[in-house]
């Protein structure tokens, strides 16, 4: 299993209103190269999220399903990328003061990934989430405060 840790500057509910846009998971998660559906009710549990990961020219049709939600403290997936097998991922948000621990757990599931457990996997995996977990409190940060869209900002102007 590879766990990554990541303080994030934003509040838990900032934090799952990124983790509660299926289609903004391109923008954080390492590898994703498109986004190519998400269930309306993402992220309820049974929902599920295809995307094309990929380095380079190789790419394959990834999906994630919801296996657990409760929102603003802790989202599960299972992600299956045939014939990788698939991994599950929890990501639990903890209350630090006024920001967000996020705590991501790594696991596989099924497939090659579960012979090759072990340290160079998981430092490969732990890696790749550190990054995504960078790339996630960098949006957070950068939206911190800013209001749904199409409305502004609490007490800001109206940008065009």
């Amino acid at each position: 299993m590879a766990r990554n840790r990541r303080l994030v500057l934003s509040p838990p509910s900032e934090v799952w209103a990124l983790l509660s846009d299926g289609y903004r998971y391109g923008e954080w998660v390492t590898g994703t190269q498109r986004i190519l559906a998400a269930d309306p009710h993402w992220p309820a549990v049974g929902a599920r999220l295809r995307v094309r990961v990929g380095v380079g020219g190789v790419s394959l049709d990834d999906t994630c399903v919801v296996r657990i939600c409760e929102p603003e403290r802790r989202l599960e997936l299972e992600a299956k990328a045939d014939p990788f097998g698939a991994a599950r991922i929890a990501i639990n948000l903890i209350p630090w003061g006024e920001h967000t621990l996020l705590v991501l757990d790594w696991h596989a599931l099924r497939g090659p990934g579960t012979r090759m457990h072990g340290l160079p996997v998981d430092y490969l995996v732990a890696v790749r989430n550190g990054m995504m977990l960078t790339k996630l409190a960098r949006i957070a940060l950068r939206e911190q405060g800013r209001a749904p869209a199409g409305g502004p900002a609490p007490g800001g102007p109206v940008t065009p």
